[in-house]
This record gives C-alpha cells, sequence and structure tokens, in this order.
C-alpha cells in the first residue's frame, strides 16, 4: 500500500538549517524522495574557525538514486544556502522561483561545484510536477521576494508546506495574501500543515513592512551625522525603504557587504528595484559628507567577519564610523546570537557611536507569522494534521498546542531524524533515521562532531604542547627535548617547560629497553608523561603531540 512521509533532516528542534524530505511509495524500500529545502545555520562562534553549518544528509544521500530534486520554498541562507556545498552528493536538479534561482547562480559561481547545477524554474503560482510528486506553489509574503508555500498532491490528501511566511496586508515588495487565496486553499482539503513555528510566542500581528518607511524615516532626520543600517541582506523590501528613507531625508545610499550586492542584483534582475536608484559603493562612500550619508550594512547577526563587526573595531578597510554616528539594527536577533550581537553594540557604544535598535525605536518587522496569523492559516485550511517545523522544541511544542485549539485532529512533535508517516492510517512518528551536522572549515566540509573540530575545541580550552625528542637507536636521548606550546603557558614560564623536559626524562628512563626501541611505545610514553605534568602543574589537560626524531 502506497505511503506518504515526512523526514526533516534539519530545521525541526532549532531554527535555521532546513532540509526536509517528502516520501511516496509503497514502502522505505520504494520511496521516490522529494528534498523541500537545503539550507545552512551561522555559528555563534563555537568551535572556533567555523562559520557556516549544514545538515548532514548521509540518509538520502544513500538513496540518492530515487532522489527526484530539490525544491526551494525561497532564497533565505536558511533554506537554500547548503545547496552549493551539498548539491555534488546528490546531483540532482534544483527547483525554484525565479528570483531564487538568480540568488542561488550567484552563489554557485563563488561556492559552487566545478559541474553545472540544473536550474529549473517553477511559477509563481501554479502547477509542475517533479517525477511522482504533483506541487503546486502559493505566493505568501515573507522578508523576501517570491516565498512559496508548496502544496504537495497525493493519491492520499494535500499537504501544504508553507516555508516561512506571514500575512502583511501592505507588502512592499510583491503582493498581499489576498482571502481568495485563503479560501482556495481551505477547498484543498489539506491533509497535513507544515508549518514555521519562529514566532508562536508572539501575539498579534506581525506588522507590515509599509509601516518602516515613516519608522525609520523618524530615526533617520535625527541623526546628526552618518547612519548605518543592518538588516539581513535578503531583504529586499528592507532595501526599498531605506532607499525611500534616504530620499526623504537628502542621504546617498551606500551597500557595504558582498551579500548586499548580490542580492540587490539578483533583485534587479527580475524588476524588483526598478524605481530604485542606483546604490553607490564603499569606494564612493568617502567622498560624502558625513551628514548625507546613509550606509546599508552586513552583520546584523553579529558575524565576526561581517562589514559592521569591522567597522565596530574600526578595522574595516574603505568605512568607518566615528563618534557620533549611528548604527540601526532593522532585524531581529536569531536565537543563539545573542552573544555575538551584543558585542557588536558594546564595541560600537565603546567608541561613542549611537546604536538604536527595534527595543526602542519600531524599526523592524518580522518576516514570520505571530499566533494571530496562524490561526488565521488554520481557520482557513483545517488541516487534519499539524507539524510544526522550524522552531527548537518549545516552539514547535506551543505551536502544536495551538494547533489542537484550531480543532486539528493530529498535532505531531518530532525532531531531526524522525520519519512521520503523514498517511494512511493514523498519523505518527514511525521510526528515526541517521542526522547530524556538517561544519564548512575553510573549503572543505568536515563532521562537526568529528576529530578535528574536537581536538580543535580541546586546543582552545586547554591549549596544546608538542615534544620534539631525539633519540638513538637504542632510545636514549641524544638531546634536551624541546617542549613548544600553543594557548599554555605565559612567555616567563620557562620554569614549566623545563620541568615538563624532566618529566620526559623520567619517562624513558622508566621504560624497558625493549620498549625504548618501540617507536610507538616510547611516543606514548612521552606524551602521557607531559600531559600528566601539564595537569599536576596547571590543572590542564593540553592536547598532546609527540615528533619523534631517530638516529641510527
Amino acid at each position: 500500500m502506497s505511503e506518504l512521509v515526512f523526514v526533516p533532516l534539519g530545521g525541526v528542534g532549532e531554527i535555521g538549517m532546513n532540509l526536509g524530505l517528502y516520501g511516496l511509495g509503497e514502502g522505505p524500500d520504494d520511496y521516490r524522495w522529494l528534498m523541500v529545502d537545503c539550507g545552512i545555520t551561522f555559528s555563534n562562534g563555537i568551535p572556533p574557525g567555523i562559520d557556516v553549518i549544514l545538515p548532514d544528509p548521509k540518509f538520502i544521500e544513500e538513496r540518492r538514486d530515487r532522489l527526484e530534486g530539490i525544491l526551494l520554498t525561497h532564497a533565505h541562507e536558511d533554506h537554500m544556502g547548503a545547496v552549493p556545498y551539498l548539491w555534488d552528493r546528490f546531483r540532482v536538479p534544483v527547483f525554484g522561483t525565479p528570483f531564487a534561482l538568480s540568488v542561488l547562480s550567484r552563489k554557485l559561481k563563488f561556492d559552487g561545484p566545478k559541474q553545472t547545477v540544473p536550474l529549473k524554474p517553477i511559477p509563481l503560482n501554479g502547477k509542475f510536477k517533479i517525477g511522482p510528486f504533483d506541487l503546486e506553489t502559493v505566493q505568501f509574503t515573507h522578508s523576501i521576494p517570491e516565498p512559496s508555500a508548496i502544496l504537495i498532491h497525493s493519491p492520499h490528501g494535500t499537504v501544504l508546506h508553507t516555508g516561512d511566511w506571514k500575512l502583511d496586508p501592505d507588502p512592499v515588495v510583491g503582493g498581499p495574501v489576498p482571502d481568495r487565496t485563503l479560501a482556495y486553499l481551505g477547498k484543498k482539503k489539506i491533509l497535513a500543515l507544515v508549518s514555521d513555528s519562529t514566532n508562536v510566542f508572539v501575539s498579534g500581528h506581525s506588522g507590515s513592512e509599509a509601516d518602516l518607511l515613516g519608522a525609520l524615516t523618524d530615526v533617520v532626520s535625527g541623526c546628526r551625522e552618518r547612519v548605518a543600517v543592518t538588516c539581513f541582506a535578503t531583504n529586499v523590501a528592507r532595501l526599498k525603504t531605506l532607499s525611500r528613507v534616504a530620499m526623504a531625508t537628502e542621504r546617498d545610499v551606500v551597500l557595504i557587504g558582498r551579500s548586499l550586492w548580490r542580492i540587490q542584483e539578483a533583485a534587479r534582475e527580475n524588476g524588483y528595484l526598478d524605481d530604485v536608484p542606483a546604490f553607490l559603493s564603499e569606494d564612493d562612500a568617502g567622498y560624502l559628507p558625513r551628514d548625507k550619508a546613509l550606509y546599508i550594512v552586513t552583520g546584523s547577526q553579529g558575524e565576526a567577519r561581517s562589514a559592521l563587526a569591522r567597522m565596530a573595531l574600526d578595522d574595516h578597510p574603505r568605512i568607518r564610523l566615528e563618534p557620533d554616528d549611528t548604527v540601526i539594527f532593522s532585524s531581529r536577533t536569531i536565537p543563539g546570537n545573542e552573544g555575538a550581537v551584543a558585542r557588536v553594540h558594546n564595541n560600537l557604544v565603546r567608541r561613542g557611536i549611537r546604536v538604536v535598535t527595534a527595543k526602542e525605536k519600531p524599526v523592524h518587522v518580522s518576516g514570520h507569522p505571530s499566533r494571530d496569523e496562524m490561526r488565521t492559516l488554520y481557520q482557513y485550511v483545517k488541516p487534519r494534521i499539524a507539524v510544526p517545523v522550524h522552531g527548537e522544541t518549545r516552539h514547535l511544542a506551543e505551536h502544536a498546542d495551538l494547533a489542537r485549539a484550531m480543532g486539528v485532529e493530529y498535532a505531531l512533535v518530532g525532531e531531526d531524524g524522525a520519519m512521520i508517516r503523514l498517511a494512511p492510517g493514523i498519523p505518527e512518528i514511525v521510526g528515526h533515521v541517521p542526522v547530524g551536522r556538517l561544519a564548512l572549515d575553510g573549503n572543505r566540509i568536515v563532521p562537526l562532531d568529528g576529530e578535528l573540530v574536537k581536538s580543535r575545541q580541546r586546543a582552545l580550552w586547554n591549549g596544546s604542547v608538542v615534544i620534539t625528542v631525539v633519540v638513538d637507536r637504542e632510545g636514549y636521548l641524544m638531546a634536551k627535548p624541546k617542549i613548544s606550546t600553543s594557548g599554555l603557558l605565559d612567555i616567563h614560564e620557562h620554569w614549566v617547560q623545563d620541568g615538563a623536559a624532566e618529566a620526559v626524562h623520567d619517562a624513558l628512563d622508566d621504560l624497558s629497553a625493549r620498549s625504548l626501541r618501540d617507536d610507538d611505545a616510547l611516543a606514548e610514553a612521552v606524551r602521557v608523561a607531559v600531559r600528566r605534568y601539564f595537569r599536576d602543574s596547571l590543572d590542564k589537560k593540553p592536547v598532546t603531540h609527540v615528533h619523534l626524531v631517530r638516529i641510527d
């Protein structure tokens, strides 16, 4: 008997890194698979050296011969940012709306595989097919153009996978969601609603993007010197609003940050900024009087390498902020990024730069639905099943409670790896598949829980030691052991190194003649002795390596 299942590999039990799989077939060995979204999340600095984290797609990678394609709901990084890094593991077509594919194509030029990725456009509101999946897009509103809810039609009923959405009555880019669209969804007899949980704890309505024009204009009008506004780079509506703010306050707009330039290029390519004058570049910024400059800057989440973080430290190669300038955070802080954002705030304030956030002034509206919007969707759609996604566990549980209060028969709270059978029969979690996280480390993908990352974390907390030992054929020292440390000793603590060298002597004295001639045994004895010495003398357990040189 045919079954319909949903298996999230990312984005369920967490915010970000969305990757969902729909399986349709006679059973696990027969399923044909559709991937909906393939996103990333950004590191909060732990572990060190890791900026980008991706879902581990091993489960579907092992079944890629039955994967029909990757379908993107929209162009946010947490929904499509992993495609350049993971596509080579699947090698299937990628489907998306024109704007989403415009953004993705630019990312692929910089970060994508050598092979050409087949990009397949889908209609903004229309039907199409991917393998055995009969699909239909329905346009909602969000903080980016062309956010697409997906209707997945099956013999068992229709699933509405919303992606990110809200009900904005007056969006700056695109049109509102008309009542007839919601009524159309209501007529579909939706089997399951798989939907966004981000703002389930926020009462009321998320607010309209159009409301920001007056609020931002008022704030900028009150600023005497430079103004820098940071927002999500993909928020094309905010770029348009800020352009209007600049006109009203007689300022010129400078875009600062590579991702902002990519987004504005994609937006112009698709006609979303036709009435917006050309932005100035970083090279033009120095020619503007301080009271005529409005910068739009990347780095709203405190990313260490972002333009704003560098400007806050006065470390940007071309752009300066000075005392009495103003930075407006026209964004929300994603859970987990609070510390990084606070560091940027503090660095700015320390230099006499004014900081304005949504706590002080109405300079941001969310792109996700608040409780009233969620209730409205449930009232129209009336699904039999609710599957909360795009949220931490607490968000999912609260969303499930809301769905039950709206009369939904089954509300299933799972996490990444849960295999949820939607039909036939009673919907339930029928098993779990392997899940994990990968990390972008430089230009390579490594397991987040692998030895490379673990050893780096250990070295961060406890430092590292390298002992170079030169011995003869019989294992006797031919020179004093050399002890090199990193992140462990202060420059004046030579006595510790001397003590470690003495521990090497003692360890070799205790070895048998046979062990002295065995490279592995000798090196391990030295490693253990030196690590024990640092533990006893400094209460630290450094990552310890031995470089053994044996001279015949």
